[in-house]
């Protein structure tokens, strides 16, 4: 039923909400977005509404922006927005990079991760002779990511869902293989008769004019190719019973205020809210 939801269901549920609460109401995109700034948020001053996709979060926040509720803010992904010239202003937000994944990725949470699931010995060898795990995902998944705009851009239409990432990872380094890439997400792509080859050379020359990896390179992505590596290089016994799901949920958990305060969205929220009185986000140092 989630995918039937509108804007104006949102504002409508935001309105019932008003008949007996009066405090902050952040719209975020889905429930992981809201288990994250839950930990951050205080429940008596701040309700947090998943409404299931970004287009409802802009448009119900502008919304109720139009209904002059000053008490309404939204919180979306970045995602290639930067590329394609678009932009959201307060009351919206963006994530710090690309998506909400990425703030865990890049933040102290990885390394918290690591030590839970990765053996030590392995882990030194992997980074020893490979690189850095943050950096080495990051580079793998930024191909993909790339990809996505250029099918935007070129109006490819490819689907990028339930990509096996393992047709294209090197298990060893986690290198990404570009052609095989490419090949898996257009015959993951019903009724399309695209030149691997041809997608291939233009993604590459994509790739020599935009090199900013941590903000093209998606955080699903980048997950992935992290299982893979706890899975099949430097994970200890307990990293066999994980999965896409439980590891994203390792990640949120071991992300802290610390993390947190440090990103613009952090900053800038706080800001705006401060400005006009209104509660936002709790102070939480132990």
């Amino acid at each position: 039923m989630r995918e039937y939801l509108t804007s104006d269901d949102i504002c409508n549920q935001i309105s019932m909400n008003r008949s007996v609460f009066k405090g902050t109401i952040m719209l975020a995109e889905g429930n992981t977005d809201l288990r994250l700034y839950s930990k951050f948020t205080e429940p008596d001053k701040v309700r947090i509404i998943p409404a299931h996709s970004k287009s409802n979060v802009i448009k119900a926040v502008n919304k109720m922006v139009r209904r002059e509720d000053g008490r309404t803010i939204g919180i979306v992904d970045r995602d290639l927005d930067d590329l394609k010239e678009m932009t959201v202003s307060p009351p919206l937000f963006y994530t710090e990079h690309r998506d909400m994944e990425m703030m865990l990725i890049t933040s102290s949470a990885l390394d918290d991760v690591l030590t839970e699931y990765g053996d030590t010995e392995r882990l030194d060898r992997f980074q020893r002779q490979i690189g850095k795990v943050r950096d080495v995902i990051i580079q793998a998944a930024y191909p993909v990511g790339l990809l996505m705009y250029l099918s935007y851009l070129r109006g490819y239409n490819l689907n990028f869902k339930d990509l096996d990432f393992r047709s294209f990872i090197d298990r060893r380094t986690l290198g990404i293989d570009i052609q095989k890439m490419v090949r898996e997400v257009i015959s993951n792509t019903l009724g399309s008769e695209l030149s691997s080859k041809n997608v291939a050379r233009d993604l590459q020359m994509q790739m020599d004019s935009k090199t900013d990896s941590h903000m093209i390179a998606r955080g699903h992505d980048t997950v992935s190719i992290l299982l893979i590596g706890l899975k099949e290089n430097f994970g200890s016994y307990n990293a066999n019973a994980i999965n896409d799901g439980t590891l994203g949920g390792a990640l949120r958990l071991a992300y802290d205020f610390n993390d947190f305060e440090n990103t613009s969205l952090y900053n800038q929220s706080k800001k705006w809210a401060e400005s006009r009185g209104i509660a936002l986000w709790k102070v939480n140092r132990i």
